[in-house]
């Protein structure tokens, strides 16, 4: 029991360094931060917005696509208002708790969007391959079951990894050369052997990832083939284009996650992993409402009306 006892009798503090080290560029960065994080306000509680008011668009793709939308705005509201606020405070500490939450809230929804993008994959393969059955395979219940999936092994991963930090004991000044208090940082600082805690997050992190991706290739490889035997390029080219933005989405997701996992852990490599990281808790969900409403005819539709009104 002594491990836990090491945070509670005094409680540690880390110092999140960012981009403290670039001293020229902080206003640049806040800015561009700043403009980023406005535009994935804005676009993803738009697209939730559109989806809602919009009769034509309550169908099962935009339903899933509503929830992709709420899992990025949680994501980057989780990560990027610490990140503007350190770009221009001098102190950069956050506290020990504050850093598990901001550990477990993007942890969630790291995990619930990798899950939400495979189901959209199982949900364009209903639509391309059983066009004629799509509403009632999509019934109401099934989509609720489909996603209550993500949001809850997002929530059971996330509790089993800030459980086994909680276990660790941190001592002296736990400098984190991140901007985030991602799992491999936290861990690293750990005075206590996180060796237990880093082999957990590494399985979960591989069973995640390798599942979900197999979900969407399988789901994917039978698409295509159904496209390639559909008699007309009328349709062969409809049915690309409904994929076409979701498999965008995916590929910038899941290459960002894989680049991250293949850096190797040294010195040099902590810049390419801060922008790794200003990429998947940042960029992508600026750029998911972006892909889905410049790829998309009815939401193109929708945002015009608004606007006309």
């Amino acid at each position: 029991m002594q491990l836990a006892e090491g945070n509670q009798s005094s409680p540690a503090t880390f110092i999140l360094l960012g981009f403290s080290e670039y001293t020229d560029l902080q206003v640049p960065l806040f800015l561009v931060f700043l403009t980023i994080y406005t535009v994935t306000v804005l676009g993803n509680l738009g697209m939730i917005m559109i989806i809602r008011v919009n009769p034509k668009l309550h169908t099962p793709m935009y339903f899933f696509l509503s929830h992709l939308s709420f899992i990025d705005l949680c994501y980057s509201t989780t990560v990027t208002p610490k990140l503007l606020e350190n770009l221009v405070v001098e102190d950069r500490t956050i506290s020990f708790m504050g850093c598990i939450m901001q550990f477990f809230l993007a942890c969630v929804f790291a995990v619930a969007e990798t899950f939400m993008l495979a189901v959209m994959a199982y949900d364009r393969f209903v639509a391309v391959c059983n066009p004629l059955l799509y509403t009632v395979v999509m019934s109401p219940k099934l989509r609720a079951s489909l996603v209550a999936g993500p949001y809850t092994w997002g929530i059971v991963c996330s509790l089993t990894l800030t459980y086994f930090l909680l276990t660790l004991s941190f001592c002296g000044s736990n400098i984190i050369n991140n901007f985030l208090c991602e799992h491999s940082v936290i861990a690293s600082v750990s005075c206590s052997d996180p060796s237990i805690s880093q082999v957990l997050c590494f399985v979960i992190a591989m069973f995640d990832e390798v599942s979900s991706l197999g979900i969407i290739l399988t789901t994917y490889i039978i698409i295509f083939v159904t496209i390639l035997r559909m008699p007309s390029a009328g349709g062969r080219q409809k049915a690309f284009s409904t994929c076409a933005s979701h498999l965008t989405a995916i590929t910038i997701f899941h290459g960002t996650v894989l680049f991250l996992y293949c850096v190797p852990n040294s010195k040099n490599s902590w810049l390419i992993v801060k922008v790794g990281s200003v990429f998947y808790t940042v960029i992508i969900p600026m750029l998911n409402p972006l892909i889905y409403s410049l790829r998309n005819k009815d939401v193109k539709e929708s945002v015009r009306k608004l606007m006309n009104h």
